[in-house]
């Protein structure tokens, strides 16, 4: 292997670095961002009185889903559609609260219903995957450090790339899952400008729209992180061949 060789090989998994630590700082910020978005509107009373729950079911109903329950889970911001038991779940300050946040939320999770009584693509092959991903973050969690250790200590990539394919997998989840969310937020977002005994003001729309939008940027983040994270360890696998 040339000198050259090794400097450009070091170039780019410092490159990686820096690229992974630039976006876990923007996630930080977007995280952030969210959270005090949800916070802002959380604290501003949705005009028709209705409680997150009521939303819910109103969306659930006007959409002729009667197969699904919406109930009340602990936590905050562990707001999920299960499509196993059929549940929309809420968090306790999202099931009880009549704020545009609560609203927003609920609307989303019950657009995530909608994806599932109509068969949307999208949610189908995620749901699919989901056994498959659970299994390869499993892999991702033990295999990555031991592979590159076993890689540079004993010349041997195999627990490496074996990792490396898990990390490949766990990402195109998380890619999967962003037009499943973004749908999921035009679904929410278009039934609410729709009935206006819900939302009366075109104001609390712009407001539940801004909500859902730093949500779904979440999902963005996390997905360029796990690119970003597969990408220097391909380098590093990649490396062993030069």
């Amino acid at each position: 292997m040339s000198n050259l060789t090794i400097i450009l090989g070091q170039v780019g998994m410092n490159s990686g670095w820096l690229l992974m630590i630039a976006i876990a700082l923007i996630s930080m910020v977007v995280q952030w961002r969210f959270r005090s978005k949800f916070k802002q509107y959380a604290e501003i009373p949705l005009s028709s009185g209705m409680t997150g729950a009521e939303v819910a079911q109103r969306m659930l109903r006007d959409n002729g889903i009667n197969n699904v329950q919406v109930i009340s889970v602990e936590g905050q911001l562990t707001d999920h559609y299960n499509p196993e038991n059929r549940t929309v779940n809420l968090s306790d300050d999202v099931y009880h609260s009549r704020s545009v946040a609560a609203a927003a939320v609920a609307a989303h999770e019950c657009g995530h219903a909608v994806q599932h009584a109509k068969a949307y693509s999208w949610l189908r092959l995620r749901s699919a995957l989901v056994p498959i991903v659970q299994t390869a973050s499993t892999l991702v969690q033990w295999t990555l450090m031991i592979g590159v250790i076993l890689m540079f200590a004993a010349r041997n990539p195999t627990v490496l790339f074996i990792g490396v394919l898990a990390l490949g997998v766990v990402t195109a989840f998380s890619f999967i899952t962003l037009p499943v969310e973004f749908d999921a937020s035009r679904r929410a977002l278009a039934w609410l400008d729709n009935n206006y005994t819900v939302m009366q003001t075109k104001q609390e729309h712009t407001e539940a729209k801004d909500a859902l939008w730093w949500a779904a940027m979440t999902y963005v983040v996390a997905a360029l992180g796990s690119l970003a994270t597969l990408l220097y360890y391909l380098q590093i696998l990649n490396s062993r061949r030069d």
